[in-house]
């Protein structure tokens, strides 16, 4: 008997691997923190499934996203990342990784790690919800709203509401696997 999935995991085995390996799985490494945050703010106004199709390129071009070597990108390295046809080649985007990278080092120092940071939004516990269809689950709750206003704060970019809900579901801050799913 195949296993049950959510709706929004398609055929695609890329996308099957991602829902079944990753996608609600919490998350507290500061490197993986940083790369789903950069995806996600990539991701802004895509479909999801494009940034997965994109992810090694993404990984190659990013130095395995670490963070501490991207947030000394100069502006030669981010016109490379801009020719760069493996990439969402977007000027904002590019810019915003870099300066991403720099506040999230800033968050550490602050509060130990990033991961500090943002399980302290939800006490360290992740938040399961009950949704029977993926198409009751909202696009943004008040708590990815009160995130995403205290990253804006800190400055960082393409960290909208919306944005910050889908890297808490990335992250596993908040499960919202369909109650017949598998992973649920």
């Amino acid at each position: 008997m195949e296993k049950r999935r959510c709706h929004w995991c398609s055929s695609d085995p890329l996308y099957i691997d991602y829902h079944d390996q990753e996608w609600g799985v919490p998350v507290h490494d500061d490197t993986v923190l940083f790369e789903f945050l950069l995806l996600e703010s990539f991701q802004a106004g895509l479909s999801w499934i494009t940034i997965l199709k994109k992810r090694e390129h993404f990984r190659k071009a990013f130095d395995n996203f670490d963070y501490q070597h991207i947030a000394l990108y100069d502006n030669d390295k981010k016109e490379v990342l801009l020719q760069n046809p493996g990439i969402i080649r977007n000027k904002l985007k590019v810019n915003s990784a870099v300066t991403n990278a720099q506040n999230f080092i800033k968050v550490q120092q602050e509060f130990g790690s990033f991961d500090s940071y943002i399980w302290g939004f939800v006490n360290n516990k992740p938040i399961k919800n009950h949704w029977k269809y993926y198409e009751d689950c909202p696009a943004t709750t008040p708590l990815s709203d009160a995130i995403s206003k205290d990253l804006k704060k800190r400055g960082f970019k393409f960290v909208g509401s919306t944005i910050v809900y889908a890297f808490m579901q990335a992250i596993g801050m908040v499960n919202d696997h369909e109650v017949n799913c598998f992973k649920y």
